[in-house]
């Protein structure tokens, strides 16, 4: 999965599903190359503008990127400041239709103005769902964003950075109002989380505002121990402003971060009085809707949620057949699935103790599952990535609540590195034989391949650098835990039953997903399907359930943007016989951005053509 610690603005400003656009009509006259080239320059200058400005407006997004222009800021997540961004979109859309034509662009600027008017269309239709999601959950939100963006974005290598890092920690305490006027307005409108979410949030905000200087005589909190040993790297700065500075960021942790807490907590504890054992979207005014809105979104796709469920059924039976050949390999005591999930489940040679000494074994081996992978991508890619990667576990104060894993793009000036963050709280729910999947999926050639490609491409616009769908991103993670089988990995039958039970995963939340939004089913029958279907932790399966709730269709891109790429790529093979090369209908699917797949389609399919032609 790929984390996104970016939400201080509501996940549906981001929507991104196919519309119906303007269709230009092929002019009449012909068109030098000369008039292309200037109009798709004029067209790519003007993307660039726009991605810059709302980068301008954007501090956290700026951030992010490794910009320190507003270093000392954070993001207006006000619904007035929604509304005017609303309007931006408005005027770009129009400056689009009014200032270039479809047919006068070349073919890659084409791409990027389909996919900038689908973006913009997107924005507009979809704007009436910008409260139909829960802002704080146990998955995210700012009272863990927050400290996890100070930690892992926000970094010291000079004194005004410090100074920066501590006016932004004054801010917390406007920005976590701006966050209750929005918790607030859900609340009028019935848009509240299910009962489960409030103990983990309540948990997350108590491990922020543990330790000095809360605490006299603890060790020191989460931030505080970051800010310190920041400060005490810098060279530009003496001892005396050293202190200073730290003593700076103690008043502005007791005197904005503790009250900015406290507050959401009384509220949040109010808010819970009001919630409900109800999980699914249906229960939300216009739910189907908007349910329906949501899975366009993730899929980029027409399909509906019955079609999408059948499509896990079907793929949950397949994925089964597989994993009894695997039973046979290893010569299992029978042929029962159920006992041999079981026996997966808790045999103590499948996970590492639940010590320090087991976390750290386990860090260990994933990082060199992904050394061993980066050896052979010769045999894979054309393309790929300056950015390094690290393996790092997920910090305390956010383990209990976190997901199991996810990716964070690194810098794109190179100041900070990709990071694979695995959840290493209760080791019983990392299972050595999935170690192999999880890597390739988070790390390479996974999220770390795909997204740092992306962010490293050169001649098109940052918009396709820094975008993305669900469909593509995690459908591109994957197909990525295939792929290294097909040149030799997964040696070990269980570390390939891993594999086949991380794909069981995602096909089964085709069910799971449609099955509480659509279908009304209850957390127990979800438990149910997955401890019947899947060999997957009961822990596990609990916090992936709980996943789907507060995250509608998310988890539904996985097996269907997979599923896509494998047809575009079975098809290509098809269609050019010994002209196929596997590395470059990578270099296809990953040099162009993440696309929509209905985009993504047309790209593969015009290089099929053109390579068809070559004699």
């Amino acid at each position: 999965m790929k984390k996104i610690i970016y939400s201080a603005v509501s996940v549906s400003m981001f929507l991104f599903i196919a519309c119906s656009g303007n269709k230009e009509k092929a002019q009449e006259k012909i068109i030098s190359s000369e008039e292309v080239k200037a109009e798709s320059k004029k067209a790519n200058d003007f993307f660039d503008r726009v991605f810059d400005a709302a980068v301008d407006r954007d501090p956290m997004r700026q951030s992010i990127l490794g910009i320190k222009k507003d270093y000392d800021k954070w993001t207006d997540i006000t619904d007035e400041n929604a509304q005017k961004e609303l309007e931006i979109v408005k005027i770009n859309l129009d400056s689009l239709h009014s200032n270039f034509k479809l047919d006068a662009l070349d073919e890659q600027t084409k791409v990027s103005y389909k996919l900038f008017e689908k973006e913009c269309n997107n924005r507009i239709d979809n704007f009436k769902w910008r409260f139909h999601d829960y802002p704080v959950n146990q998955m995210g939100g700012l009272q863990t964003d927050v400290p996890t963006f100070l930690v892992n974005v926000h970094l010291v290598a000079i004194k005004q950075d410090a100074e920066a890092y501590i006016s932004r920690l004054n801010g917390i305490k406007t920005l976590f109002d701006q966050l209750i006027v929005n918790l607030k307005i859900r609340e009028e409108k019935n848009i509240i989380p299910p009962q489960f979410v409030f103990p983990y949030v309540i948990n997350d905000c108590k491990n922020i505002i543990s330790g000095a200087p809360f605490e006299k005589g603890k060790p020191n909190c989460a931030l505080l121990e970051d800010f310190t040993k920041k400060v005490n790297d810098l060279k530009d700065a003496s001892d005396v402003d050293k202190k200073q500075l730290i003593e700076n960021a103690n008043n502005a942790l007791l005197k904005s971060v503790k009250p900015a807490y406290e507050k959401l907590m009384m509220y949040w504890n109010e808010l819970a009085k009001k919630a409900t054992a109800d999980d699914g979207a249906w229960k939300l005014t216009d739910g189907s809707a908007f349910y329906d809105a949501a899975l366009k979104l993730t899929t980029t796709t027409d399909m509906t949620a019955d079609e999408i469920h059948e499509l896990g059924l079907k793929e949950v039976a397949r994925i089964h057949t597989e994993m009894k050949e695997i039973m046979k390999k290893v010569h299992f005591k029978n042929d029962n699935l159920s006992d041999f999930f079981d026996f997966m489940r808790t045999d103590k040679q499948f996970y590492f103790q639940n010590t320090a000494e087991g976390k750290e074994a386990y860090r260990v081996k994933a990082v060199k599952i992904i050394d061993d992978m980066k050896k052979e991508l010769d045999k894979l890619f054309l393309t790929k990535p300056k950015a390094d990667i690290v393996v790092l576990p997920v910090e305390s104060f956010r383990e209990k609540s976190a997901g199991g894993a996810f990716y964070e793009e690194p810098a794109i000036d190179g100041s900070r590195p990709g990071r694979y963050y695995i959840n290493l709280y209760n080791m019983d729910d990392q299972a050595i034989y999935q170690m192999e999947a999880l890597a390739y999926h988070e790390g390479v050639p996974g999220h770390h391949m795909q997204i740092a490609i992306a962010q490293e491409l050169k001649g098109i616009p940052k918009f396709r650098m820094h975008g993305g769908n669900t469909a593509y991103v995690e459908g591109w993670a994957l197909y990525s835990e295939l792929v290294p089988k097909e040149i030799g990995f997964y040696q070990d039958p269980y570390s390939d039953f891993g594999r086949l039970a991380m794909e069981l995963f995602r096909a089964a939340r085709l069910v799971v997903d449609t099955g509480i939004h659509r279908k009304k089913w209850t957390r127990e029958q979800a438990l149910a399907y997955f401890k019947e279907n899947t060999p997957n932790p009961e822990g596990d399966n609990k916090k992936e359930i709980e996943r789907y709730i507060i995250w509608p269709s998310q988890a539904t891109g996985y097996k269907i943007g997979m599923n896509k790429i494998l047809e575009l790529r079975e098809n290509a093979k098809k269609n050019l016989g010994n002209k196929f090369d596997i590395r470059e209908f990578h270099d296809v699917v990953l040099t162009s951005g993440p696309l929509p797949m209905d985009i993504l389609e047309e790209v593969v399919n015009s290089w099929v053509e053109k390579k068809s032609k070559i004699i």
